[in-house]
This record gives C-alpha cells, sequence and structure tokens, in this order.
C-alpha cells in the first residue's frame, strides 16, 4: 500500500484545536460520526481489550448543562490565564479562543464525550495504561473529522466536575471520562502547521543530556 504522503503529511500537520471556527448552526450526521468512529477503533489499546466507549449529546438541554459544569470547572484557570497571559502572543489568542468556547459550548451541534472501561485506583490500573488505551483514539477520531471537513478540540476542563457530568449523562462508575471533545463543521478548511521549535533542539540520544545531531 502506497500513500500520499503530500497529502498525509498536510492532514497530520494541519489538524487544529479547531474552537472560534466550528460552525454552531450546521448540523453534523449520525453517518458522518459513525464513520470517524469506526475508524477511532482502528487505534490501539492496551493488551488489546479495546475498552473504548463514546457518547454522543445532542439533546440540547444536556448540551447547555454538560456545558454550565464545563463553565463552572475551568472558571479559577480560564479567568488567572486571561490574567496573565498577553493577549497579542499566540497563547493569548488561545486562551480567548478558549473563553469564546467555553462560552458557546452548548451551542456546538455535537458533543462528543471519549470513555474508557476502568478508574484509576483500581488493581492492575495505570494512568499510562488508562490514558494510553483512549487518546490514541481520540486523536484518530479527530484526524477522521478533518479529513471530512469537520473540526473538534480535545478539552479537559469538566473533569474537575467529573461526577456531576457522569451524574447528568448516565455514566456508570467503572467508566472513565478521558475528555470532551465540541465537534462541528469548520468555517473554511484552509487550517494550517501551527509554529513549533525544530524538532533536533528536543530531540536526544541515548541519554536526556545529549541532544541529536542534526546531519
Amino acid at each position: 500500500m502506497e500513500f500520499d504522503l503530500s497529502q498525509t503529511d498536510a492532514l497530520l500537520s494541519t489538524t487544529r484545536a479547531v474552537r472560534k471556527r466550528l460552525d454552531l448552526d450546521r448540523e453534523v450526521p449520525d453517518e458522518i460520526l459513525l464513520e470517524c468512529l469506526q475508524l477511532a477503533v482502528q487505534a490501539p489499546t492496551g493488551s488489546n481489550r479495546q475498552g473504548w466507549r463514546w457518547l454522543v449529546i445532542r439533546d440540547p438541554e444536556k448540551k447547555e448543562a454538560l456545558a454550565d459544569i464545563y463553565r463552572r470547572a475551568g472558571a479559577d484557570y480560564l479567568s488567572s490565564q486571561e490574567r496573565e497571559v498577553d493577549p497579542n502572543t499566540q497563547t493569548g489568542r488561545v486562551i480567548d479562543s478558549a473563553n469564546y468556547l467555553a462560552e458557546n459550548m452548548g451551542r456546538v451541534p455535537v458533543l462528543v464525550i471519549p470513555l474508557i472501561i476502568g478508574r484509576l485506583g483500581q488493581p492492575g490500573v495505570s494512568a499510562p495504561g488508562l490514558f494510553g488505551s483512549i487518546i490514541p483514539a481520540v486523536w484518530s477520531f479527530q484526524l477522521a473529522l478533518r479529513s471530512r471537513g469537520l473540526g473538534s478540540c480535545l478539552t479537559t476542563l469538566h473533569l474537575g466536575l467529573e461526577e456531576e457530568a457522569a451524574e447528568l449523562l448516565n455514566i456508570p462508575d467503572h467508566m472513565t471520562q478521558a475528555a470532551l471533545l465540541p465537534v462541528a463543521w469548520t468555517k473554511g478548511t484552509d487550517f494550517k502547521p501551527a509554529v513549533r521549535p525544530p524538532v533536533h533542539e528536543i530531540t536526544y540520544l541515548d541519554t536526556y543530556k545529549n541532544p541529536i545531531r542534526p546531519s
């Protein structure tokens, strides 16, 4: 199998955290969501347990109630970041868009909560193993959305009130919520690679004291 590397690289380098460019008014069909989730569950899981589960929220009242949980759980963090970060920097713009998303979370057409069977503290359950069995699937889901003209943003602020969200959505006690993803069509698809440091500056060879040198 040969891949079109230019298309593959474009998908991997332009799948952004989308907030302000989510189309809040356009419906997202179930068929597309299920297509993307079918691709997501091709991701590997620890011991091949395949413990991922997905909760799709469309009901307006439940979305708004979940948005309220999100805002309350994240209020201190978002307000402190807004005070401390220069709004003219890249980080400042991210905080501004994060506040926009918090204000409009209930209006997003679909909210998706990725779940994984198991809880931290149970015998044999570690954080790397638990979250390493769901985050790869979440990223695959986001890539699949991007390839179809939709966008998302992996958020975790509501987990500060995870029990309240679980009660709202009847999530059983043995399930862990990994994130909350707003899902919508994007306004335009012209996303670009983000500015990142040269990878040789953050990569090491054999020991952390030995930066790798580009040839």
